[in-house]
């Protein structure tokens, strides 16, 4: 029977993610399996955790949102570790990408039965970040501002934090002028932002790269370009759907290595946790991780 580690981050989704482990925890462990839960106190706390468990032949579990799915995936990734994910945060976008299913019985059968499956990462390097590897995207610009917003809002949750992040980071940003550098060839682009997506899905359930594919061992590359503010907002309701990208202010690229740079500091972000700015190389490393879904 399957031996499991949970990582757990206990502040994500407003301190759900110990709530939720406790409904998959019970059904795991009335089915025979092994569990072991640890309470992270940082997000280097709990990659070490999972490195450590990892090298005993556990399957780590990441309890929590993005920032920890992409953290403890990230650092897993290259290992031969196994990752399960208990989505207990304000996004989950990963989650998503692969169809976890929210009830914790479901849930709880592909943690017990799924065969691992590989997926790609991401590998991210800038002055700051020497080398991170994410799960989701990266994100260049008014996204990154976006993020921020709604990572430090207190009364909002979900969807709705990322909303209101977007229509603040909008209304105050300035069109920058990018070189996106893509297997060698250049693109220059005037505009709010680039983003390099793994999965489908960011800012809790925002569908920004509708034909992105966890395992194809290749990163959607979406640019926005200039536009009037109004033009943008409706676009922000359109990454619902995923409509957007048939906007002609909008372009989709796909490749394996980009180079994101900007003409004046521009921030970028990965998976809700990383923050720097511009320039940032970032690479796909096809089917680096082993995940249960």
């Amino acid at each position: 029977m399957r031996q499991f580690t949970a990582v757990v981050n206990p502040t994500a989704g407003g301190s759900t993610a110990a709530a939720t482990l406790l409904h998959v925890a019970r059904l795991l462990r009335e089915a025979g399996a092994g569990l072991e839960t640890v309470y992270s106190h940082s997000l280097a706390h709990a990659q070490d955790i999972a490195l450590r468990a990892g090298e005993r032949g556990r399957i780590v579990l990441a309890v929590g949102g993005d920032g920890i799915a992409g953290g403890v995936g990230g650092v897993l990734s290259g290992t031969g570790a196994v990752l399960g994910l208990v989505p207990a945060g304000r996004g989950n976008d990963f989650a998503r990408a692969l169809d976890l299913p929210a009830d914790p019985a479901a849930l709880a059968r592909v943690l017990l039965h799924a065969e691992p499956r590989a997926v790609d990462t991401i590998e991210v390097e800038s002055a700051v970040h020497q080398r991170t590897v994410v799960l989701g995207s990266v994100y260049a610009g008014v996204d990154a501002e976006a993020n921020r917003h709604a990572n430090n809002a207190r009364l909002l949750r979900g969807a709705a934090s990322y909303y209101a992040g977007g229509l603040r980071a909008v209304a105050t940003w300035r069109p920058a002028d990018f070189r996106v550098t893509v297997d060698g060839v250049d693109h220059t682009h005037r505009g709010y932002t680039v983003v390099a997506a793994n999965s489908p899905y960011y800012g809790s359930g925002r569908l920004i790269a509708p034909g992105a594919r966890v395992d194809d061992g290749l990163l959607d590359v979406v640019l926005i370009r200039e536009a009037p503010r109004r033009l943008f907002f409706a676009l922000m309701n359109e990454l619902g759907t995923g409509a957007h990208v048939h906007r002609p202010e909008v372009h989709v690229l796909r490749g394996r290595e980009l180079r994101i740079e900007a003409n004046r500091p521009v921030p970028y972000g990965a998976d809700g946790e990383v923050e720097a700015g511009l320039p940032v190389t970032v690479r796909v490393r096809p089917g680096d991780l082993s995940v249960l879904y």
